[in-house]
């Protein structure tokens, strides 16, 4: 039996390197998604056909991360992905379809809170990282993605809360950092 583990984290190096972890580890780029907000977002005009040549730009050259293209989201704007969960994303994007990053990931199994709180961590500038486990590979999925110390859920959402969110907007502008 198969089954989805996510966790996300504070910056896209730390991603990076669960990814990395996670291939060596013997995990097929094929099972692990990664989606994180494009570093230069706030003052990049790239669009998502700009992203053919991004993976070795931002960070690596064989396994998933070889694959990365660069997707505009709506409520989010230009983020990084590579995955099956980025395949989700694009195919929505090229059929009109609305949904975004909540509809992949319940698409992939999370259910539809968790949907949103890792749209808005992506959102505001986080990066997500995403597995199809085997039953007898996810303790060591598991193991690999919490040694890279993944963001506390509970606590982020708090902190999300203490704000005013509620839930992931796909209509709000981009969320800048600074900004009121």
């Amino acid at each position: 039996m198969t089954r989805t583990i996510t966790r996300a984290y504070d910056d896209y190096a730390s991603a990076q390197g669960v990814v990395n972890q996670l291939e060596a580890a013997g995990v097929a780029s094929s099972d692990i998604s990664l989606l994180g907000r494009h570093e230069k977002a706030d003052n990049d005009d790239s669009n998502a056909g700009e992203g053919a040549g991004i993976g070795a730009a931002i960070g690596g050259t064989a396994g998933l991360l070889a694959g990365l293209g660069l997707l505009a989201i709506p409520g989010v704007g230009p983020v990084v992905a590579a995955g099956w969960l980025a395949s989700t994303l694009a195919g929505a994007a090229a059929g009109g379809a609305t949904g975004g990053i909540i509809g992949a990931m319940t698409s992939a199994g999370e259910d539809e809170d968790s949907a949103h709180y890792y749209a808005e961590t992506v959102r505001r500038g986080g990066s997500v990282v995403s597995v199809r486990a085997q039953e007898s590979q996810a303790a060591e999925v598991e193991a690999i993605m919490d040694g890279a110390t993944p963001i506390d859920r509970e606590a982020r959402l708090a902190e999300y809360r203490q704000s005013g969110w509620s839930r992931f907007d796909e209509s709000a502008a981009p969320y800048r950092y600074g900004a009121i």
